[in-house]
């Protein structure tokens, strides 16, 4: 694994500054071809797999060009793309509450049918004149269950298959904030002299998560190399039912990067 990453950072060093496109065609069709509306105030922008009858998402649709004359809301199921009509809109800002029940009943389904890791994807289409247009202003909301900092929290495995990592991990969280996580553990998996943790922030809207930089160890001597300031930072979301983690760490060091690499973390 240490010759892996040697060569992994000189070859990311190398390419620091090289960049390539690629194109991608888009199923619905163009998009932001008009004027693209903007969706604000997300909150709850999840639904609760233990209280399907009366959960709901809220958001505000902003449209401040006159052009635009409505703004038409889609759902689809999963990743189905039918996109079933939900909401029409005609004045802005307008806030839009989307209680499941209803969203189920449009798209034609049984609302029990639904359960945890289900995602309803919201898009907005605009209309303008006679022409219509998807735009870009579009979310995923899924169905998740309440958080619970005792599932968050505790031993769980770590593993990252393009980092070459396995092993066991800590989570804990903040004595004032049940929402900030701390994962130790990561450093002396991979023989370094452990000395801080990773800093993970939870989002209480969608328990996304946001893990700041953190250095784990002052240096990776261990491993021959002379670089110092160990570091994780990066993003991923926590799926509150059994407690996994699917996360993407940047990891590096104070002289550069090894790149971004995929993590799961599942409790023991």
């Amino acid at each position: 694994m240490k010759k892996i990453k040697i060569f992994g950072l000189i070859a990311i060093l190398a390419l620091a500054f090289a960049s390539c496109e690629t194109k991608v065609e888009d199923p619905a069709g163009p998009r932001d071809k008009g004027v693209i509306p903007e969706i604000k105030d997300l909150k709850p922008a999840v639904y609760d797999s233990n209280d399907l009858e009366n959960t709901f998402i809220q958001f505000t649709v902003g449209a401040e060009d006159s052009r635009i004359s409505e703004v038409i809301v889609v759902a689809s199921y999963n990743g189905d793309n039918k996109r079933t009509e939900v909401a029409r809109l005609s004045s802005f800002p307008s806030v839009v509450n989307l209680p499941l029940s209803e969203v189920a009943s449009k798209m034609g389904m049984e609302l029990m049918s639904i359960k945890a890791a289900d995602v309803i994807t919201i898009e907005l289409i605009t209309v303008q004149g006679s022409e219509s247009y998807f735009s870009s202003a579009a979310f995923r909301a899924g169905v998740v269950c309440g958080y619970d900092v005792n599932i968050a929290t505790g031993s769980f495995h770590a593993v990252s298959e393009g980092w070459g990592l396995d092993g066991n991990v800590t989570i804990t969280s903040d004595p004032e904030n049940e929402f900030i996580l701390y994962v130790s553990g990561l450093a002396a998996i991979e023989g370094l002299n452990e000395t801080g943790s990773l800093k993970m922030v939870v989002n209480e809207d969608n328990f996304s998560i946001i893990a700041e930089k953190s250095v784990l160890a002052p240096d990776v001597a261990p491993w021959g190399l002379p670089y110092t300031g160990y570091n994780y930072q990066g993003f991923g979301e926590l799926n509150t039912c059994d407690g996994t983690y699917t996360m993407t760490f940047t990891i590096g060091i104070d002289q550069g990067s090894w790149g971004a690499f995929d993590f799961v973390f599942t409790k023991n």
